[in-house]
């Protein structure tokens, strides 16, 4: 299979860091993209292996920054093959605990990045992808979408949102030859993850599964890059839960 031209949000550090390299290890060409992590984005991309990819640098939540990165991975590529909606924003705010500026304030810094922005990539990659004949979508969503978020239920409700908006554009974008998938994952081992990992709160989260762990970034990684294949065009519009069998939906 020829090398291909991937742009990942969110890929300068946890679960997007790990699907760059998956990406880039499978021969592929990588556009990491972050919000205000350069020295990150820019360390990941020189240990990347192989050759040809790029650093892309936008705040989601600003239409314009959009667009000029999307269009900036599309001419360092050479297009856009495969797109990886993984930036998103995880902020407390339970409704009992904060003011009603606050509370706003959180939800639409979360829908403006999760939802509206991620919306806003994908409409910007989707036109590189029908200029080119075709593409892949994959979401990273959360067990959230489905359990709830009490803590964080802009998150929550951004996610639910995301799985819908992935199921509608599977939809509409078949016939232009692009498919669009979902991952939902629960609790993964990342560095934004670790602080509530750890001690008593950690054994709490981990004894959610059955296997009595968390996911591993690289398992995630996993799963996106088989959605990307082509031998995954006809699980198009599903979502696929990695939570370890913590929450199971029916």
């Amino acid at each position: 299979m020829r090398s291909r031209s991937i742009l990942v949000t969110g890929a300068s550090r946890g679960i997007g860091r790990a699907i760059a390299e998956e990406f880039a290890r499978a021969g592929d060409r990588v556009a990491v993209h972050h919000r205000a992590s350069p020295e990150l984005a820019a360390g990941l991309v020189q240990a990347l292996p192989g050759t040809g990819h790029a650093v892309v640098q936008a705040d989601l939540a600003d239409p314009a920054a959009v667009r000029q990165m999307v269009d900036a991975a599309a001419a360092a590529l050479g297009g856009i093959d495969v797109l990886v909606n993984n930036a998103a924003n995880y902020t407390a705010h339970p409704i009992t605990e904060v003011s009603y500026e606050q509370w706003q304030a959180a939800w639409q810094h979360t829908i403006g990045v999760n939802l509206i922005g991620t919306a806003n990539v994908t409409w910007c990659a989707v036109r590189h992808m029908i200029a080119a004949g075709g593409g892949r979508i994959v979401n990273v969503s959360s067990r959230g979408a489905f359990r709830g978020e009490p803590d964080q239920p802009a998150y929550g409700a951004s996610k639910a949102g995301l799985n819908a908006l992935g199921q509608s554009l599977a939809r509409a974008l078949a016939p232009h030859g692009i498919t669009v998938m979902t991952v939902a994952p629960g609790f993964v081992d990342t560095d934004m993850a670790a602080t509530k990992l750890t001690g008593e709160s950690g054994e709490q989260i981990r004894a959610q599964s059955p296997l009595n762990r968390v996911a591993r970034a690289d398992e995630i990684a996993a799963a996106v890059l088989y959605l990307a294949s082509p031998q995954a065009e006809w699980a198009t519009g599903a979502i696929l839960d990695l939570n370890g069998a913590s929450y199971l939906r029916t």
